[in-house]
């Protein structure tokens, strides 16, 4: 049996002026349809702005908070309309008073040593330290 649409009435969510319906939470794929993006894009970004961090259900369902709904209106801004890069969203909000902190990336691993140059470093080492001693 086919399902039959509610009525309008029923339908219809009071939203204010940023077309947010008047709600207290959002699942993901509302949220995402807000903002104008897939739900694969809201948990990316999660990954990427640490102020970004909806609660979860014991089911570990994503529930936005209004708040977080706007804060995504604000990243799509910045990385859809106005261009930054995540770096530069980032930083934005940070000055904007979010709690953006840069991620740190790991310092480069040492360069391989060949052991023929390490047995002659000791070797320098060993000598200098004989020439020290007399």
């Amino acid at each position: 049996m086919p399902r039959r649409a509610k009525p309008d009435s029923v339908n219809a969510t009071a939203t204010d002026a940023s077309g947010i319906p008047d709600k207290a939470f959002f699942k993901i794929g509302e949220a995402a349809r807000l903002v104008g993006v897939k739900p694969y894009v809201l948990r990316y970004w999660e990954t990427e702005f640490k102020s970004l961090r909806p609660q979860k259900t014991k089911s570990q369902q994503r529930l936005y908070r209004r708040s977080d709904v706007e804060l995504l209106l604000k990243i799509r801004h910045l990385l859809y309309d106005k261009r930054y890069t995540i770096e530069g969203a980032r930083s934005r909000l940070r000055g904007a008073g979010h709690d953006e902190e840069a991620i740190a990336v790991p310092p480069p691993a040492p360069p391989e040593i060949a052991p023929e140059t390490l047995r002659k470093i000791k070797q320098g080492l060993q000598d200098l330290i004989r020439i020290c001693a007399e």
